[in-house]
């Protein structure tokens, strides 16, 4: 969001793609190891699990909480950029993003048929993450780029925010529903 706000879209979504490299470096980290021992574990999984489901409701809660600071517009004219540096940005953030590893650890393991080779299904899973997050993150930078600039008042802001932290908890409600596939 921030690089749609200070870039626009078409500059702003390289930074999209490197949040996907990031997430598939995760996933890669996942699905090599701790993925195997969550879904060989319902132990491992549920202490992973319900740590998520806390996190994303603290997610949520805070969210719900903060401040309703209006958005600070940034010059008509985009500063100069560099998509390599953009997707470096992009990927480190995801890469050093411990709420990246905690959402594949509790959720990846529950779409795995432990019967049948993983590595197909990984490969289905990344695939999927990465379109999903595509259309995610260019609806996100959409947004930053047009609509965020008129998010000028208090209870713009506050409303928005009340609405991502009821995502948050939803999601982490969702996630306490989740089973332990054998």
């Amino acid at each position: 969001m921030a690089s749609g706000l200070k870039y626009g879209f078409r500059r702003g979504y390289w930074t999209t793609i490197g949040l996907i490299l990031g997430i598939l470096i995760q996933f890669l980290i996942v699905a090599v190891g701790l993925g195997a021992l969550l879904a060989a574990s319902e132990l491992a999984f549920g202490i992973v699990k319900w740590l998520g489901v806390l996190y994303l409701i603290y997610l949520g809660w805070k969210q719900f909480r903060t401040d309703a600071a209006p958005v600070g517009i940034e010059p008509q004219t985009p500063p100069p950029f560099k998509a390599r540096e953009l997707i470096l940005r992009g990927c480190l953030i995801n890469i050093v993003n411990p709420k990246g590893t905690v959402f594949l650890l509790a959720v990846v393991p529950q779409f795995l048929d432990t019967a049948q080779p993983l590595t197909p299904q990984y490969a289905a899973l990344a695939a999927t993450l990465c379109f999903t997050d595509l259309v995610a993150m260019g609806c996100y930078t959409t947004l930053a780029s047009r609509i965020l600039k008129l998010l000028r008042s208090r209870r713009h802001i506050r409303w928005l925010n009340r609405a991502f932290g009821a995502l948050f908890i939803l999601a982490g409600t969702v996630l306490a529903s989740f089973s332990h596939h054998r």
